[in-house]
């Protein structure tokens, strides 16, 4: 069966997809596999004047600029402390890199689309319009971020942020 399934944002979930899963304070959370770069530890970022406190900064990755955002700070979840297992998600989105600053990775599941239910408009750390839905796991629901329309939203603004602020930085030193 190769059913798919469209959200308010036009993003397709098909039956069997790969889901990376995640944790932030108590709750898992899953993203699609497909959006995921690479998996590394959080490492030193250069701070961005007046950015909102859940971008931590940018940092080069092999010559690309990326932003790094804490979704701990940015749902308000966990405590932020930087160590050495702390983890960072780095997705392509938007055909861009970003990363996403996570409590701990916990595994790749397969869900099916029976397995996932309507994500509920209250009762979670973000606005439900980021969510694909639920997803029960052993004994616990995960939570389906559409991760793609969470980062590429107006609401974060990652996008049009981090370019002013280098550009301005970039004309500063010019």
């Amino acid at each position: 069966m190769n059913q798919t399934v469209s959200d308010n944002n036009s993003i397709q979930i098909s039956d069997g997809q790969e889901f990376l899963t995640f944790i932030l304070g108590e709750e898992h959370y899953a993203l699609d596999i497909m959006k995921v770069k690479e998996i590394r530890g959080y490492e030193r970022v250069t701070k961005i004047a007046n950015a909102p406190s859940f971008i931590k900064g940018v940092l080069n990755l092999r010559g690309d600029i990326v932003p790094i955002i804490d979704l701990r700070i940015k749902f308000d979840v966990g405590n932020a402390t930087y160590t050495d297992f702390t983890i960072v998600i780095m997705l392509h989105i938007a055909n861009r890199i970003v990363g996403i600053v996570v409590d701990g990775v916990s595994d790749v599941i397969t869900l099916s689309l029976d397995d996932i239910k309507p994500a509920p408009e209250f009762g979670v750390a973000f606005d439900s319009r980021y969510l694909h839905g639920l997803a029960p796991l052993d004994d616990q629901m995960v939570i389906l971020v559409n991760i793609e329309a969470l980062i590429s939203s107006d609401e974060l603004g990652i996008f049009d942020n981090i370019d002013v602020d280098f550009r301005e930085k970039k004309n500063e030193l010019a």
